[in-house]
């Protein structure tokens, strides 16, 4: 009688620590364009798998310094395709995943005029008329947009007008005023109080480009980090991305 009853609360005991052994602290380097759709997605997934989430939150160029230098992380989110780090080796093989596409708009202070962009020249123009100009500077849409200007052989006469600084600069920009648009992808600006977004500009100047998660080569908590990468492509993340700016991938 003595041993069934020792078996038996051994046995409850075992149920009632499997969660705690199980659940995992899952670092997180993720791109500042996807924030306000990561914040909102974090409590969920710690919710539904016990795990914690623990994140960092920077522009793409300083996220891959930490990469580089050796900073330890699970899970990468980058607003540009992680195909070559997973040729690099610096994310597991099987790992790569799309969360979706954004493309190059115009967003406005609240209230303000919005730019004629209807075409390649509008934009020039809008560009040339502009006294000040907000980009994402190091972000994935600022890198393009830079390259952009440079294309339409306007560089001289904007880039002294552009304004640009660290994650969510842009939009703190337009809310403040201090720029007439900014050129910029949807999902940084999105649902921020006193920015308004206006439009893509014309696709013959579009660059369409994914935001994509992996899985460190060697992450310390892959099993967790696999978890977070599948719930990013639950319908309710999905919901969610799309919500904050974010297109699903063709």
């Amino acid at each position: 009688m003595k041993t069934g009853m020792y078996i038996a609360a051994v046995m409850a005991a075992a149920v009632l620590t499997t969660p705690i052994a199980q659940s995992a602290e899952v670092r997180v380097f993720c791109t500042g364009a996807a924030r306000a759709a990561f914040t909102e997605l974090a409590p969920q997934f710690e919710r539904t798998s016990g795990h914690k989430l623990v994140t960092a939150f920077d522009l793409p160029p300083a996220l891959m310094r930490k990469v580089d230098a050796g900073e330890p992380y699970d899970v990468l989110i980058l607003s540009y395709d992680v195909a070559n780090l997973v040729k690099q080796g610096k994310l597991a093989a099987d790992s790569r995943t799309v969360l979706g596409r954004y493309g190059i708009g115009i967003a406005v202070p609240q209230g303000a005029p919005r730019p004629d962009v209807s075409s390649p020249e509008a934009f020039k123009r809008a560009l040339l008329d502009a006294k000040a100009i907000a980009t994402s500077g190091q972000g994935s849409s600022g890198r393009y947009v830079a390259s952009l200007i440079e294309r339409l052989g306007i560089a001289k006469e904007v880039n002294p007008k552009i304004k640009s600084g660290g994650a969510g600069s842009a939009a703190q920009f337009l809310a403040k005023r201090e720029v007439d648009f900014a050129v910029i992808g949807l999902p940084p600006v999105i649902g921020v109080p006193g920015v308004e977004w206006a439009g893509l500009i014309p696709e013959e100047l579009q660059n369409w480009a994914l935001f994509t998660a992996g899985l460190n080569a060697n992450a310390k908590e892959a099993d967790a980090g696999r978890a977070l990468l599948n719930f990013l492509k639950s319908p309710a993340a999905v919901a969610v991305l799309k919500a904050k700016g974010l297109d699903p991938a063709p």
